[in-house]
């Protein structure tokens, strides 16, 4: 089974632009009650009977059950008939509300994190149709339920054999998009290492470089950009919260974050069909990006976006029949790629390897490139992890 997500924009009418709008306020308010029901039904576990509170208590009957996703849905059907404005709206996209409510509990449990927050206006941004009918395309039109027929800019054709499952409705700031779901019935089969072997060294100075000697400079996509961000903020900061002008401020500062971010898109994606264009075989390091964020470089990690760059070249490499793989990031800038042996840690300074074992000199990027390249090497030869290989012969592993 093969999934792909297209998205387009679409050209609503003033009509279906009030109903989208509606739907959207809708979708706010189940998500907040929902949340409101789950978050009284725990803090009204934490109070002891002997240490409530002096100011006031929620108190819920003991047998009252957890507002589950089942619970909340069974709720939502009987108060649909009592209440026309939630019977206004698709049964499914209120219950695919509370379904993603669910996930966010789940995902709070396991990792450990705090409340979902509760929705604004301008924080409730998409909702979804669950089911779509098979003949809902028609040219540059989309059948939508309760919207009807939407025209929408057919960017790129929908390819054959794809069926239509899912249509998600994104309020973005350039206007609204969808994002279909399509299914095909086919088994693909995962790609063979073949052909030239590539590694790639990621980096702050360098954005990408190759073990083939091929350095690619990072690109600053905010300092395009952030003179004239800074003058809309400034202007941001003397207007009244809430009112025409503040509102207008926000939806220009929307609209340069939104170019920023489809001009790095953009490119990730130019990036990738390069690196992968002449290479059969595609490692990089496996790198927990998000640690990135968190140091002094924060800024220039957060404006290249090499997580979301990593993401992207995955699956170019997949749509090319490359082969692609992440390989143990630990001391790659140590080690020699000709002999194997530690040099010992670098300083940032430090741009030159030189191998004081076997005397090998070149660019410290390519040497890390170089390294990346034959443990992804040894990981295909192998056929398992390179962290499970180590056998006593001095390699790394």
């Amino acid at each position: 089974m093969l999934n792909l997500s297209y998205e387009y924009k679409l050209s609503l009418t003033k009509i279906q632009l009030e109903q989208t709008e509606h739907i959207f306020e809708v979708c706010r308010s189940v998500w907040n009650f929902a949340l409101r029901e789950r978050m009284d039904w725990s803090n009204s576990r934490k109070s002891r009977i002997n240490a409530c509170s002096i100011q006031q208590e929620y108190i819920i009957p003991a047998d009252a059950p957890y507002p589950n996703y089942h619970v909340q849905a069974k709720a939502l059907t009987k108060a649909r008939k009592e209440n026309p404005r939630l019977a206004s709206v698709n049964a499914q996209v209120q219950q695919q509300v509370l379904r993603t409510l669910e996930r966010a509990f789940i995902d709070r449990e396991r990792k450990g994190l705090g409340y979902p927050r509760f929705k604004n206006h301008s924080r409730m941004r998409s909702f979804v149709f669950p089911q779509m009918l098979k003949n809902c395309i028609k040219g540059n039109r989309i059948k939508l339920p309760q919207l009807g027929w939407v025209k929408f800019r057919q960017s790129r054709p929908i390819p054959d054999g794809f069926v239509v499952k899912q249509a998600r409705i994104v309020r973005k700031a350039t206007g609204y998009f969808v994002i279909l779901s399509l299914q095909s019935d086919v088994d693909i089969p995962q790609t063979i290492p073949h052909g030239h072997p590539k590694g790639l060294d990621i980096g702050f100075i360098c954005a990408v470089v190759t073990s083939d000697n091929e350095s690619i400079p990072r690109p600053r996509f905010l300092n395009k950009y952030s003179r004239e961000l800074k003058r809309l903020q400034r202007m941001l900061k003397k207007k009244q919260k809430g009112s025409c002008g503040w509102k207008k401020l926000q939806k220009r500062i929307a609209r340069l974050h939104f170019k920023t971010a489809s001009h790095r898109k953009d490119y990730h994606f130019k990036l990738s069909h390069h690196l992968v264009k002449d290479a059969g075989m595609i490692f990089v390091e496996d790198i927990n990006f998000r640690m990135w964020q968190r140091s002094f470089l924060s800024k220039s990690s957060a404006d290249f976006g090499f997580g979301q760059f990593i993401n992207i070249l995955e699956w170019v490499s997949f749509r090319t029949d490359t082969y692609f793989c992440k390989v143990d990031n630990r001391y790659t800038s140590q080690e020699c790629p000709e002999c194997g042996a530690r040099t010992g840690k670098k300083d940032l300074k430090e741009r030159v390897h030189q191998c004081p074992e076997c005397g090998y000199i070149t660019g410290r990027d390519h040497a890390s490139a170089l390294v990346i390249r034959n443990r992804g090497l040894d990981l295909v030869a192998v056929g398992q992890p390179v962290q499970e290989k180590a056998s006593g012969d001095g390699r790394s592993g």
